[in-house]
């Protein structure tokens, strides 16, 4: 029978370790987690998934044991013929320390944050071929050369010396482009990143600082009028060429309307005619009833059925093009007593971080 939609999806996975290869001996010695995961996987049953916070150091061997003895064992095993490793900034040890200390040390003197190289780390599992020689990685555009970039300060005047911004990249993961061959023949373009968590700073809020350029640098890259700056790791410069279609896709660590960073990048990204205004905004944005079930500490202004993280704020985003035609949307989250509830929640009604992950999954269906 051929194939009428496309599901695309992302879900932060939350597999991040503390040691370099801790996740796949927990992988191969059985991990409960991995496959509560995966039964979440096998229920939305994506084509095509990003999952943040999956360590790795460009070696297959946690990712294949994952996907082969995980998502594609049981009654509804899931197949990816393809899969990605996103090469990451997070625990790669600047060659000087950003913050002025004498020597650098990890994790705070990482290109980005990560106690060793691969940590929170991105792959892409799909269903359909990538066109690996057509993709295009910014992983080493440094955050400087974006005009009007917003670098922290602080009273006294820039936070990071030139020395610093000379060779401090913007994406503190990556930001890649990576095509991939729908089933009738459409170029989709996957626009994939991690932001980091506008948390952990000071008065001068580097990271929120660096979050809101992260979201800028997508909204630039899909503009032809606003990306003459960008260049690539192989050099190419310039944006995503029009009429192309694409989705922007990741935990981009950024609500509209509550947490800790600045609003603005995220809101004006959300705007964008460029954008399917239905999903971002409109009556097609992914929603579920688990948000209803949290007990907050701390009140929050936006709506509990757009919600994707345990401590009620929408972070993780499915941003398909205007062009693309999409008949439906979700957010993966049952309430308390629901099916695989267990997944999510513990006996006295709160989020269950460790059964699973504080994100969830977000999934939409493009028409072919």
């Amino acid at each position: 029978m051929q194939q009428d939609k496309v599901r695309v999806a992302t879900f932060n996975v939350a597999l991040a370790r503390n040691k370099r290869r801790q996740l796949a001996r927990e992988l191969a010695s059985g991990l409960q987690q991995a496959r509560n995961l995966a039964h979440i996987l096998q229920q939305v049953r994506p084509d095509i998934v990003l999952l943040n916070e999956f360590d790795h150091q460009g070696e297959e061997a946690g990712l294949l044991l994952f996907c082969q003895e995980y998502v594609a064992q049981g009654a509804q095993a899931l197949h990816y013929p393809f899969y990605y490793l996103v090469p990451s900034n997070t625990g790669v040890l600047a060659p000087l320390a950003l913050q002025g200390s004498d020597v650098p040390t990890l994790p705070r003197d990482g290109l980005g944050f990560g106690h060793f190289p691969g940590q929170y780390a991105m792959v892409i599992l799909s269903r359909f071929p990538f066109l690996i020689e057509q993709s295009r990685s910014f992983q080493h555009f440094l955050w400087k050369d974006m005009p009007s970039a917003r670098l922290p300060s602080t009273a006294e005047g820039a936070y990071y010396a030139q020395s610093v911004l000379d060779i401090l990249p913007l994406s503190s993961k990556n930001h890649l482009d990576l095509p991939v061959q729908l089933p009738n023949g459409t170029l989709l373009h996957l626009l994939a990143s991690h932001p980091t968590p506008p948390i952990d700073e000071g008065d001068e809020r580097r990271n929120s600082c660096r979050n809101h350029d992260e979201l800028r640098l997508w909204h630039d890259y899909i503009r032809p009028s606003k990306s003459d700056y960008l260049y690539d790791d192989k050099g190419k410069r310039g944006g995503l060429a029009p009429s192309h279609p694409f989705i922007i896709l990741g935990d981009l660590n950024a609500d509209p309307r509550d947490g800790d960073g600045f609003r603005s990048a995220i809101n004006h990204l959300l705007s964008e005619p460029l954008l399917n205004q239905a999903v971002t905004k409109g009556h097609l944005q992914p929603k579920a009833r688990g948000g209803y079930g949290l007990k907050l500490r701390h009140a929050r202004s936006g709506s509990p059925k757009v919600w994707t993280h345990s401590q009620g704020l929408r972070l993780d985003y499915v941003l398909p093009s205007s062009e693309l035609k999409v008949t439906a949307t979700g957010v993966y989250w049952p309430l308390p007593n629901e099916q695989d509830s267990e997944l999510f929640w513990n006996k006295r009604g709160w989020p269950a971080r460790k059964a699973s992950s504080d994100h969830r999954l977000v999934w939409l269906d493009i028409a072919l």
